[in-house]
């Protein structure tokens, strides 16, 4: 479905991915572990069209994709969750989660219906929904961050360092939702970046590391002593 091909990008002239080729297919989980700095965001700016790329391809079912603004781009049904989360502290989290549909005028029979589905899986932010982006904790608005690329992302969801700044037990609460998620939209691919793999063990069947933009498939996934091979455990 997502397929990158010799990818390599920079910021301000200095390189930051290198000849990358990665492929996501269609409902899996993929993590991309990497320390900070090694190129993780990168990659996925680069898939929603923040980056400058200096060559290789990004093609979406087939179809290159790097042409397309990035604005335009989550019509492909591709939803981002940055590690910043970005929500509009002034909206509620129900205006915060709506607003990509909005934008992209999805009918508002769709928009509920997406809405639904979203609550069915994150059921306490159906309890704070009229409550205002400022008040939410941290995980709060990693969880809001998840829903608002959960409205768009009907075939991809990219998820920047979701589990970055939670306790313990909210990490375990977002792993839970993410389970949920992947229970309830097993067509959805799911492409995590972390820099913790054990907090992504028990549900991402795909690993990739990535070191100083460069980008390579971990033989075994995520098991121990595949990490220990890759120096990243």
């Amino acid at each position: 479905m997502l397929e990158i091909r010799g990818l390599s990008a920079v910021i301000e002239g200095v390189q930051v991915l290198r000849k990358v080729d990665f492929a996501l297919a269609e409902g899996a989980t993929v993590a991309l572990i990497g320390r900070n700095g090694a190129g993780k965001t990168s990659l996925l700016r680069a898939i929603m069209g923040f980056m400058t790329v200096t060559e290789g391809t990004i093609a979406f079912d087939g179809r290159p994709i790097l042409a397309i603004p990035p604005h335009e781009r989550p019509r492909l049904g591709i939803g981002y969750a940055p590690e910043d989360r970005r929500l509009f502290s002034s909206f509620s989290i129900e205006e915060n989660i709506r607003l990509p549909a909005e934008v992209m005028k999805v009918p508002g029979a769709e928009i509920a219906r997406r809405l639904e589905g979203i609550y069915q899986v994150l059921p306490e932010l159906a309890d704070l929904r009229h409550r205002a982006a400022a008040g939410l904790s941290g995980g709060q608005g990693k969880m809001a961050a998840l829903a608002r690329a959960l409205m768009v992302g009907q075939r991809v969801i990219l998820l920047d360092e979701p589990f970055q700044g939670l306790a313990p037990v909210l990490a375990q609460r977002y792993a839970t939702a993410l389970r949920a998620l992947r229970d309830s939209h097993p067509e959805i691919a799911l492409l995590i970046t972390e820099s913790n793999p054990s907090l992504l063990r028990s549900f991402a069947e795909r690993a990739y590391a990535i070191e100083r933009g460069e980008v390579t498939e971990v033989a075994g996934g995520l098991a121990a002593s595949s990490l220990e091979a890759a120096g990243l455990h």
